[in-house]
């Protein structure tokens, strides 16, 4: 009988601890997500957001300039683009303000491509429910055909972050 009862409850046990695999293309949701370019105020999904970077190698780094890891970070994502210089770096921001956000990319000398999400997003929005956001920062990266090569790491110098770059810049 205890046998009978150890069964289902080791079946549970092994399905719980299985790694769910890491999607490979976003969602309809999460590519209808809104968000705001810093050089035009310009709001777009993020679909269009991947589009006009097609072709390319990217690194989504979704930040807050008010995210102490975040800022505790960014000195490796310099380093990350040193290493790296040919890759877009897209810079999606759950900042609370847009001024913040601005002044944010400015104090921490952030490089690259801007966009804001918006602080009212973060709790409950489709980009972040699309991307199973649970932590800032949050790196994902995307090869030149707009799947996703690599969806969750939270650090800049991740070495699966640093493998699937070297692979994907061959």
């Amino acid at each position: 009988m205890k046998k009978i009862l150890l069964l289902p409850l080791l079946l549970i046990t092994i399905t719980a601890c299985t790694e769910k695999e890491a999607p490979t293309t976003f969602s309809e949701a999460t590519l209808n997500s809104k968000m705001k370019y810093i050089e035009t105020g310009t709001e777009m999904p993020f679909k269009d957001v991947l589009d006009k970077y097609k072709g390319n190698v990217i690194v989504i780094d979704v930040w807050a300039s008010w995210c102490p890891d975040c800022a505790k970070g960014m000195p490796k994502v310099h380093k990350l683009q040193e290493q790296f210089p040919d890759i877009v770096y897209l810079f999606l921001s759950y900042d609370k303000t847009p001024d913040d956000w601005k002044t944010g990319i400015d104090k921490f000398e952030v490089k690259g491509e801007h966009y804001y999400i918006g602080h009212s997003e973060y709790k409950n929005g489709d980009f972040r429910n699309g991307i199973e956001l649970d932590w800032i920062p949050r790196y994902i990266v995307v090869d030149k055909e707009s799947n996703i090569a690599l969806y969750r790491a939270i650090e800049a110098d991740d070495e699966k972050l640093i493998a699937t770059l070297n692979t994907l810049e061959q």
